[in-house]
């Protein structure tokens, strides 16, 4: 049990990869730490434990990664998924801080695997935790405890108390029993509010009840809410996020990353009326996978149908549920509950605006569309080989962007832009900074570990120098 007797240097609500840094951070800097996860420990990590990999700026090739990726590439490739929608010195003190977070999380337990071959493009960018994100939670709370961290779980904090911008105490609930935990500094990385649905339905309306939530059920946006309400600046809007097409049959909660369905390149994607309705091939998967559950929560119903055939078998990471098979387009327009003769006509207008030949799924390709409304930019071959397979798409909703404003040093800003003096944001919470909309694979952990480490470091110098 937590206690309440004693005054922390630094209380870290949430239990994710964010929080874990700061912990972890502040702890190294001689602060007492007391961290609080709202999940039982059998799942702890918030969404961090569906993660695979981390994308950060590094100068050269090494055990883990193909080749360089330096700071402006990496900076043009935010700048692009975004349209400019973020903080550019925020988001370059990112790129920049990231460049030693691989030997940082090595120093700190976290193993990496070798460089990713395929379709996934990210060999030469992103760092593939071994075991993936939950081996990654699982290594930074065994160095926190080693460390001496205090970790409680169980424990959701449920109000702030704030005076002039200043953190004074925390009130919590465990198992029923509601306390408060007073501590001269505090780090808030408890997430968005994705899983919090009626939040979610004043921003979209009716179609967020058909949306499918791949991460924790406990991101309900309560630190968040409370921020807000207590004069926090907020950043981003309430119907931004990180929303990818999962598949259709995937849980409510907590599918994780095997829900999502990557084929979508190498396919075309109809709605249920059978219509296409965007450019499958408009780049590389890892730059816009991340716009399709947007993509899919504007089409009626909120569902959609990725379709491939027997030549695009092998292309893409297997996915968790099988796709349902077919020896012609219309048994497969039948088992998805298509209009059979619409169906057959998309693809066969399809297929007609099918100009080249020259196919590589590894690149930019020249195969292409002609005369087609969307066109396929890259990738596009005709339809016409069974087996026919179809997976039922829905919105898959990661994270959310709305959140709250930060400084330099991780300070949460005010509605009058003055930074609080001692309650600091990191990961979701605040990751709205950095992305407005949009989204590049891998930068959520970049956005968490950068701004954890940050928020821990200067959330224990306040604590020992400051907090008087």
């Amino acid at each position: 049990m937590i206690d309440t007797s004693h005054i922390y240097d630094v209380l870290i609500i949430g239990g994710g990869n964010a929080a874990l840094c700061a912990a972890i951070t502040a702890r190294r800097e001689g602060a007492t730490v007391l961290l609080l996860e709202h999940a039982p420990r059998t799942l702890r990590g918030g969404n961090s434990r569906h993660t695979r990999n981390l994308r950060y700026t590094h100068k050269q090739a090494n055990d883990f990664l193909t080749g360089p990726y330096l700071e402006e590439e990496f900076w043009q490739d935010l700048s692009r998924v975004t349209a400019g929608k973020t903080d550019e010195a925020l988001a370059r003190y990112m790129i920049r801080e990231s460049e030693d977070m691989l030997d940082w999380a090595l120093n700190n337990g976290v193993r990496f695997q070798p460089p990713l071959s395929g379709t996934l493009s990210l060999a030469r960018t992103n760092a593939f935790f071994l075991g993936g994100g939950k081996a990654l939670m699982n290594a930074y709370y065994a160095t926190a405890e080693q460390l001496g961290v205090e970790i409680e779980y169980h424990a959701q904090a449920t109000d702030l108390r704030i005076q002039d911008a200043r953190f004074t105490s925390a009130m919590v609930t465990q198992r029923g029993d509601a306390c408060e935990v007073r501590a001269n500094a505090v780090v808030v990385a408890s997430g968005g509010f994705e899983s919090n649905v009626s939040w979610l339905k004043q921003a979209w309306g009716d179609p967020a009840e058909n949306f499918l939530i791949r991460g924790t059920s406990y991101n309900q946006g309560r630190m968040l809410r409370v921020l807000l309400d207590q004069g926090a600046k907020p950043v981003s809007e309430p119907d931004q996020c990180h929303a990818v097409a999962i598949d259709a049959r995937a849980p409510r909660f907590d599918g994780g990353i095997v829900t999502r369905v990557d084929c979508v390149p190498f396919s075309i994607v109809v709605n249920k009326a059978a219509q296409r309705f965007y450019d499958e091939g408009e780049d590389i998967w890892p730059k816009r996978y991340a716009i399709w559950g947007r993509l899919v929560a504007q089409q009626p119903d909120q569902i959609a149908y990725a379709l491939i055939d027997a030549k695009s078998q092998g292309l893409f990471m297997p996915t968790v549920f099988s796709p349902l098979q077919a020896d012609s387009l219309r048994e497969l327009a039948e088992k998805l509950k298509l209009d059979p003769d619409a169906l057959e006509n998309t693809v066969a207008a399809f297929n007609r605006s099918v100009k080249s030949d020259n196919f590589d799924p590894s690149v930019l390709d020249e195969c292409a569309t002609e005369d087609l409304d969307p066109p396929k930019t890259h990738w596009a071959r005709a339809l016409d080989t069974p087996p026919f397979y179809g997976y039922p798409l829905r919105p898959g909703i990661t994270f959310t962007y709305l959140g709250v404003a930060v400084n330099a040093h991780a300070q949460v800003l005010m509605g009058n832009d003055e930074p609080s003096p001692n309650i600091y944001a990191a990961g979701e919470i605040m990751a709205g900074n950095i992305l407005g909309q949009g989204y590049i694979a891998g930068i959520g952990m970049t956005i968490g570990s950068v701004f954890g480490r940050l928020a821990g470091q200067e959330a224990a110098h306040h604590a020992q120098n400051g907090a008087a």
